[in-house]
């Protein structure tokens, strides 16, 4: 069989594309795989401080803040900062201070001046924290166990000053919820298996920690404070390294999510999404584009060889290879990630996927205007 120069260079291309993919399968991710999961530290339990941000959110409120306020952990207080809210959650979370000592309750006013957004939120309830160890997360969020604080406590590595956790979003009967799921599979599988490389780049708000005094002594959120999203990802990538970052995945420090049930809520928050990550580190940039675009180009050129009888078998071949490598590698993170049901769907969910955050990501050019609530 004789190669034309078109399919030579077709063929080529293809290829370089899969050996990227397989680099970063095989020599970051797979190290998620092979990291050892410490158990829950019983000791130490040094103070520690909860912060949630809220606006209009008092149905979650009302059902998910008993669930943090039972941890199982002797010195903690819960932070809940009242962001201009208007559906009753005011009176929600005063009745609550009435039954729990450790609810603290920071409310934000339309009359005052400040700058709108959840940054702002965030900065006033790390204001108020009485202890130098932060734990985020959201108030749509319901802590996988009472141990959860103890997994994300200050580590005994003293230069630890942020700790990356995981969030998983609960299980829903939809595509769209397959579809949110799997994405929240591939970034956290991403950033936790990059900062296991020493190369932490972003976190998710709704299960993370850091130090009071790494907020302050790099002046907090000062450098990106006009866009409305990276009140989490931005300040990692601005602050973390590979000396003062941890990752938790014990499955009892993993934080449950209620996930969007409509895909016009969801393009939105993935827009909020996008528009933080222009502001990643150059380096950030470039790694998270060369992963994106070489697997798109992989389909481009695999489809294009398609076409062509010479290379139509050697094409269904490298697919097939790339199909059975990527389910042998990604379906025992999935395992691991908590998404387990998810493998026997993960060739159709991954292609799927990708197609809707191309789409995505055409839509977000042209798509402007982003909030938080």
């Amino acid at each position: 069989m004789e190669l034309n120069t078109i399919e030579t260079y077709l063929l080529g291309a293809f290829i370089f594309c899969l050996l990227v993919q397989l680099y970063f399968s095989l020599f970051v991710h797979l190290r998620l795989f092979s990291f050892k999961i410490d158990q829950i530290q019983e000791n130490t339990l040094r103070p520690v401080s909860i912060i949630i941000c809220a606006r209009n959110e008092m149905a979650n409120l009302e059902k998910n803040l008993p669930e943090f306020l039972a941890q199982d952990y002797p010195a903690f207080e819960l932070i809940v900062v009242n962001d201009r809210s208007w559906d009753g959650t005011a009176d929600l979370l005063e009745d609550f201070q009435k039954k729990y000592d450790k609810l603290k309750v920071v409310t934000i006013t339309d009359g005052e001046k400040f700058i709108a957004g959840k940054k702002f939120a965030v900065t006033m309830g790390i204001k108020a924290a009485s202890n130098e160890w932060l734990v985020f997360t959201d108030a749509d969020c319901t802590p996988a166990s009472s141990n959860w604080l103890k997994g994300m406590q200050q580590p005994i590595n003293e230069d630890t000053e942020i700790i990356l956790g995981y969030s998983p979003y609960l299980k829903r009967r939809s595509l769209l919820n397959c579809i949110i799921r799997l994405e929240t599979f591939f970034t956290a599988v991403n950033y936790l298996s990059f900062a296991l490389k020493g190369m932490p780049y972003m976190a998710v708000g709704r299960n993370m920690a850091y130090k009071k005094s790494l907020f302050f002594k790099n002046k907090g959120f000062a450098a990106h404070m006009h866009i409305p999203s990276g009140d989490d990802d931005l300040f990692v990538n601005a602050n973390a390294t590979n000396r003062n970052t941890e990752i938790r995945i014990h499955r009892d420090t993993h934080v449950w999510t209620e996930p969007k049930t409509s895909f016009i809520a969801y393009l939105r928050q993935k827009k909020r999404h996008y528009g933080a990550g222009k502001l990643y580190k150059t380096k950030d940039r470039i790694i998270l584009s060369i992963q994106f675009i070489f697997q798109f180009l992989f389909y481009v050129f695999g489809i294009a060889l398609l076409g062509f009888s010479n290379t139509l078998y050697l094409a269904l071949g490298i697919f097939g290879f790339s199909i059975l490598y990527r389910s042998l590698i990604y379906t025992r993170l999935l395992n691991r990630l908590n998404y387990g049901e998810l493998k026997w769907w993960f060739p159709i969910l991954e292609l799927i996927h990708f197609l809707f955050l191309t789409i995505n990501g055409i839509v977000s050019i042209f798509v402007k205007k982003v909030q938080w609530k």
